[in-house]
């Protein structure tokens, strides 16, 4: 098979099976019935039933045991440059449940490589939906949260003052977190999905402000160690922005693809460097596995699958090979903006957008060229879970194993 998803999996939460699916602002609805054109060259994958195809499974987790006999919810949300998410979770053995979820295109980093502002506009739209956020933390009985926001609000003059205006209005307090600590948390919510294997991996994010690398290397039934990071100022929306609006005709559009995959090869080259050098070092015979993390690995595997609408049971944790992303992401950077939003699955938040990030993610193919690619439908929330979840564990057995002294000492 040409794709498959990676063994020894468990479930863990499916979002549509509780009743709590995300918005999707920028997907066709549910109940819409036209059928866009295909992008040449993709395929759908061939599998044993569709109950397996629609399955979303999670690898045994053997180092968080989320085994404490409390209920709360926990809850994680991640403001980046363009998009909004909230997830709420309770502890359900060594994983979690998911009670309730929610995304939103807010384009928070809109003007942003223009200006070095966050403008007032784009302020409004990301205000609007951490609203909806709070409102969900509060119906939810929420015990412990974190809430953190990344690239845009590092990047712009303006951003403490907006952290402030957010806690004002909604009562959520936004932490502004490092490029490290995103990459951190990021590794912590998807390298359960990395293909199995021996060596070294790289796990990378394609977010709208940025995006970040992580080198890592296997420690069986742990937490991958985190041997190299870098983080470039690339992500859908600062690329797209700095080569300014795309323009008519396949030559230049073509040249500005180009031009696209240069500013990102540049900038990712010495960090590239680095990781030729340690991989030459440990003569390392295994080729390295990749895990992508983002809104354009999953739109990707979803064109791949010829997904009708977007469908996270289908994507998250499938693997695919790298010359099919490779050639879909040609394809799209070769199309027109109406043939892009009539494509399944991209829709009109997404289609300026999306060549950005094709460029992003051919230009780490040419750096780490692989076979295949994993796909991964989760990351910073899921990070945030679990560390959550694992502090609560661990201050729930601090208080019981204090209880239990003093009734020791009674």
């Amino acid at each position: 098979m040409a794709e498959e998803l990676p063994p020894e999996l468990r479930k863990e939460a499916e979002y549509e099976r509780n009743g709590q699916q995300e918005e999707r602002s920028d997907s066709p609805s549910r109940t819409a019935t036209p059928s866009p054109r295909r992008l040449p060259g993709s395929r759908t994958e061939e599998r044993g039933s569709r109950e397996d195809a629609n399955r979303t499974d999670q690898r045994q987790n053997q180092h968080q045991p989320y085994t404490s006999s409390y209920r709360q919810a926990f809850a994680a949300i991640d403001l980046g440059t363009n998009n909004c998410r909230l997830l709420i979770a309770r502890p359900s053995g060594e994983n979690f449940v998911v009670i309730d979820a929610f995304s939103r295109v807010v384009r928070l980093g809109e003007g942003l490589a223009q200006t070095g502002r966050l403008s007032e506009a784009a302020m409004d739209r990301a205000l609007s939906a951490l609203q909806v956020c709070a409102d969900k933390l509060r119906r939810r009985n929420v015990y412990l949260a974190r809430s953190v926001a990344t690239e845009a609000c590092r990047r712009a003059e303006n951003g403490p003052e907006f952290i402030e205006r957010v806690r004002e209005k909604t009562g959520i307090m936004l932490d502004i977190i490092s490029a490290k600590e995103e990459a951190r948390l990021a590794v912590l919510g998807c390298h359960l999905l990395l293909e199995q294997g021996e060596g070294p991996a790289m796990i990378f994010d394609i977010g709208g402000g940025s995006t970040e690398l992580v080198l890592v290397e296997n420690q069986h039934g742990t937490i991958p160690r985190i041997h190299d990071w870098q983080s470039v100022p690339w992500g859908v929306v600062s690329l797209t922005e700095t080569c300014g609006d795309e323009p008519e005709g396949e030559i230049a559009r073509a040249e500005r693809y180009a031009k696209m995959r240069g500013l990102v090869r540049d900038s990712l080259a010495p960090f590239a460097k680095r990781i030729t050098e340690h991989l030459a070092r440990s003569e390392q015979s295994h080729p390295l596995r990749l895990l992508g993390t983002s809104g354009t690995v999953t739109t990707l595997a979803s064109l791949h699958l010829e997904l009708p609408q977007y469908d996270r049971r289908a994507v998250d944790g499938l693997i695919v090979p790298a010359s099919a992303m490779r050639d879909i992401s040609v394809r799209l950077s070769g199309l027109g903006p109406e043939e892009r939003r009539a494509q399944p699955c991209i829709g009109r938040e997404r289609s300026d957008l999306v060549v950005a990030g094709c460029a992003i993610l051919e230009t780490i193919l040419d750096l780490w060229p692989a076979d295949r690619l994993g796909v991964a439908d989760r990351g910073i929330r899921e990070g945030i879970l679990r560390s959550l979840m694992s502090a609560g564990d661990a201050a729930e057995k601090s208080r019981a194993a204090l209880r239990q002294a003093r009734r020791n000492q009674s």
